[in-house]
C-alpha cells in the first residue's frame, strides 16, 4: 500500500517514527504508517501557501472541472477506497460503496456546480486575468 504523502508536486514518505494502524475488530497491525515531520509540515503548508497564488486565480468554471475530475476518479476507485475503509474501521464493505462513497462523489459534484453559482457579481466566471 503506497503511503506516500504529496508535498508540493512530490511524494515522500513520512520521516518521522511509524504509527501501527489497527484493525479495530482483531486488533492485529494494518500497516506501520511513518508520521510527518515537522519540516515536512512546513514544506506542505509552505507548498499550499505557494499553490493558492495560482489557485486563487483560477475562475468558478475551472474549479468546477477540477470538482468534477475529482469525483469521477473517486467513483473509478469506488472498490479499492471502500475495501479499506471497510478494513480500517470495520465497516461493512457494502455499507461504503454503497452509501458513503456515493455520498462522497455527490459532494464533490455538488460543489462542482455551487461554485459556478456563487451569489454576486463574479467577473472571474469567463476572465481569469481580472484584478480582484
Amino acid at each position: 500500500m503506497d503511503t506516500s504523502m504529496l508535498i508540493g508536486s512530490a511524494f515522500e514518505a513520512g520521516a518521522k517514527t511509524a504509527e501501527a494502524v489497527l484493525d479495530p475488530k482483531t486488533g492485529s497491525k494494518i500497516l506501520h504508517l511513518p508520521e510527518a515531520s515537522p519540516a515536512q509540515t512546513d514544506r506542505a503548508v509552505a507548498a499550499a501557501q505557494k499553490a493558492f497564488a495560482t489557485w486563487s486565480r483560477t475562475t468558478p468554471a475551472q474549479r468546477s472541472v477540477y470538482l468534477l475530475k475529482i469525483a469521477e476518479r473517486i467513483e473509478a476507485e469506488a472498490r479499492a477506497f471502500s475495501k479499506l475503509e471497510a478494513l480500517n474501521c470495520d465497516k461493512p464493505i457494502n455499507a461504503v460503496l454503497n452509501d458513503e462513497v456515493p455520498a462522497i462523489v455527490d459532494c464533490y459534484r455538488f460543489f462542482a456546480g455551487a461554485v459556478r453559482s456563487m451569489p454576486a457579481v463574479v467577473s472571474g466566471e469567463y476572465v481569469s486575468d481580472i484584478p480582484r
